[in-house]
């Protein structure tokens, strides 16, 4: 290479080998300083895409978490009521027992009734109370299934939807939780209760016998009261129907209880796998990048030494103009 003095291509020579070891001294400071191997697109742009896309999934799994969580607390609750029902069931069909027997009077089978009636009240008001951030799950504001669910408006109505899958398939991403209502009427108890007929008018007025029409009435009025003796015998299968109804809807919900666990199983498995396979994309490996970047330092001094000694090299030159 000739001496001359217009251009200096050693020292350009080094200053670009100078200019390269910095750059990817700084991509490794950059990569060691956040843990990630892809900070930007320009270091992989498809596994950014990949990152981002389950990383989107990964925080969709773990909100599907909360929300079946949050489902659980809910069918929790609803059962919490439905036991305290349950006990007043238990007390009215022993009220029923009470005055079906033929030891008390007039007077003091309508003080027991006047207690029947009083729980009747407290199921109706326990089902019209019970209620999870705001939404009524006693008092048949839940009933219907898939169908009756419609998320249109502001307030959704029929069946609940739990949503915790991260789509939209409705074998695989949400639930819908039935409750039914289990107010006094609706279990056909009270006076309230408006009874479920059994026979029709024209069937009780066509009945000759005094005492099988009489029957047929209070079998009518099953459940409304036990101020008579008759009543009150009769009150007592109406009593085992409110239980078995009451029974169904908390076997539904403890069912739908152990699915939601077994959902929040799956979902925390599923997230821990995708955050696996996220890292390996994502993460650096810091024993690796290490070496890169001890690699890369030294680099960077050598071509600042030798961009030093490049740049002196002109001065020899010079000394020969001098002679």
């Amino acid at each position: 290479m000739s001496l001359i003095i217009n251009h200096n291509l050693m020292a350009m020579n080094a200053s670009r080998s100078l200019n390269s070891a910095y750059g990817s001294l700084s991509t490794s400071t950059e990569r060691l300083s956040s843990g990630l191997r892809v900070n930007t697109a320009a270091d992989d742009a498809a596994g950014l895409a990949i990152r981002e896309l389950m990383r989107a999934d990964i925080q969709s799994l773990n909100q599907g978490v909360r929300n079946a969580n949050d489902g659980i607390s809910l069918i929790q609750t609803a059962d919490g009521a439905l036991g305290v029902v349950d006990e007043k069931l238990i007390r009215l069909k022993e009220l029923a027992m009470q005055g079906a027997t033929g030891t008390y009077s007039s007077d003091q089978r309508l003080m027991i009734d006047s207690e029947y009636q009083a729980m009747c009240s407290e199921i109706t008001r326990i089902a019209d109370a019970t209620d999870f951030n705001g939404i009524h799950l006693l008092n048949g504001h839940l009933s219907g299934n898939a169908s009756t669910h419609n998320g249109t408006g502001l307030e959704s109505v029929g069946a609940l939807k739990i949503h915790f899958g991260s789509g939209n398939d409705s074998a695989e991403d949400y639930y819908y939780i039935n409750v039914g209502c289990v107010t006094a009427s609706a279990l056909g108890l009270g006076m309230l209760s408006g009874s479920k007929k059994k026979y029709t008018q024209s069937q009780i007025d066509a009945e000759t016998d005094s005492t099988k029409k009489a029957q047929m009435l209070a079998e009518n009025n099953a459940g409304m009261s036990i101020s008579t003796q008759e009543m009150a015998q009769v009150a007592l299968d109406a009593i085992n129907k409110a239980i078995v109804s009451k029974d169904k809807i908390r076997a539904n919900l403890g069912a739908m209880q152990n699915r939601l666990e077994n959902t929040i199983s799956n979902l925390s498995i599923q997230a821990e796998n995708l955050q696996s396979s996220e890292s390996r994309i994502s993460d650096v490996d810091v024993a690796t990048e290490m070496t890169n970047y001890t690699l890369e330092q030294i680099k960077a001094q050598s071509a600042v030494a030798m961009l030093s000694q490049a740049n002196s090299l002109p001065k020899m030159a010079l000394t020969l103009i001098q002679g």
